[in-house]
């Protein structure tokens, strides 16, 4: 056990740490990279990269979903976004973009004002499924009764339910709350739940029947959930202590449940760090939201961003720095690690000695605080490399 340190009289915490303060360290043995497989499956799916994309409307549309399937990832669709309030949500894009840094979260609540439009939802989800085989999309657990039907209808295939904070057991006064359980067990597809960062948490969700559970909370780029509601874990203790909940959980009943990374990650080298502490998966938004494709075009937000009473995150700026494909697998053309993310994966696993996911999961992994700077005074110096 972990010994708390004392904060005050009465009062005493953990010491955690975010994954910029870990390294992997490598083992006895290398490999060929060929030989490294970084594929993983969720329920009947087994997809060649270990890869959901955020459902952000930075991030993904119904093409950048369809291109993500085709690069071998899940792209996930926000069903309570923009793409199911516009038939065409060109302008409201444009107004997003466009809106100055003090006015950009009043334009975000006003162009989220609309309603979901049910009819869109079937529409979206048959525009990713002429060119895909796995439709993805994503509810809030406030939502999720009432778009449950027309998400059926639409034949998704992946559903993921996402909040800030999801867990089994909301209580509520004046609301039936969402029987998280009820919900995932009687549906026919693999649900996604989340996010969470414990523990505790992390069990109750995996005992809800989900596929696959979202940890994260408040690490993203675009969130301020730290900072507004001062609540969060960093991601490499989060990660750790669900990987601990999952082992009980397999102990208990059999069921190996997927843990999906949600935020914190910029670098190749955050990705095999995040598996490292215990992931099958990771979730990326910013990365991705940076792509030519990406329909933020320069800027990124969460789903919280447009909140119209208390938004938790705020609007980005993350560039335009390369197609989609040179960011997931190639080739980099700078050396800061934000591009070719997964061929770092599998080189990480080769340089470490390990030939599949699960390995790496296995890997030992040192407290390091100063590895992004140690030696590293000229790039720091000169902008370059790790220093950017």
């Amino acid at each position: 056990m972990v010994a708390d340190i004392e904060i005050g009289f009465g009062k005493s915490g953990r010491r955690a740490y975010g994954l910029d303060e870990i390294t992997i360290v490598p083992a006895r043995r290398t490999r060929d990279p060929d030989d490294v497989d970084i594929s993983w499956e969720i329920d009947a799916y087994r997809r060649p990269l270990p890869l959901l994309a955020s459902a952000m409307d930075s991030v993904v549309s119904p093409d950048v979903a369809e291109m993500i399937g085709r690069l071998g990832g899940i792209g996930v669709l926000n069903i309570e976004g923009l793409w199911t309030r516009y038939e065409d949500p060109t302008p409201a894009f444009e107004a997003i973009r466009n809106a100055p840094v003090e006015n950009a979260t009043a334009c975000l609540q006003e162009v989220y004002a609309p309603p979901v439009n049910p009819e869109l939802i079937g529409e979206r989800v048959r525009q990713i499924r002429e060119h895909s085989t796995l439709v993805s999309a994503a509810v809030t657990p406030q939502r999720a009764t009432e778009l449950l039907g027309q998400l059926a209808s639409a034949e998704v295939d992946l559903l993921v339910i996402q909040g800030t904070v999801v867990t089994a057991e909301h209580k509520s006064r004046t609301r039936k709350p969402l029987n998280l359980k009820k919900v995932v067990r009687e549906l026919p597809i693999p649900v996604v739940v989340g996010g969470c960062a414990s523990y505790e948490a992390g069990l109750h969700l995996m005992r809800t029947g989900a596929s696959g559970v979202l940890v994260g909370v408040g690490p993203g780029a675009a969130c301020t959930s730290r900072g507004v509601l001062g609540i969060g874990v960093p991601q490499a203790t989060a990660i750790a202590d669900v990987r601990a909940a999952r082992m009980r959980h397999l102990d208990e009943t059999g069921v190996y449940v997927n843990i999906i990374a949600d935020g914190g990650m910029a670098t190749g080298g955050d990705i095999a760090k995040a598996v490292a502490c215990g992931a099958d998966a990771v979730m990326l938004g910013s990365p991705l939201a940076a792509a030519f494709e990406a329909p933020g075009g320069g800027y990124h937000w969460g789903m919280a961003t447009p909140h119209a009473a208390l938004p938790r995150g705020a609007r980005v700026h993350v560039g335009r720095r390369a197609p989609l494909e040179e960011i997931l697998l190639g080739p980099a053309r700078e050396a800061d690690g934000r591009s070719n993310l997964f061929g770092a994966l599998a080189t990480t696993m080769a340089a470490s000695g390990y030939a599949t996911l699960k390995e790496l999961q296995k890997a030992d992994v040192m407290v390091a605080p100063s590895i992004a700077s140690e030696g590293k005074g000229l790039q720091h110096q000169q902008g370059v490399g790790m220093g950017r």
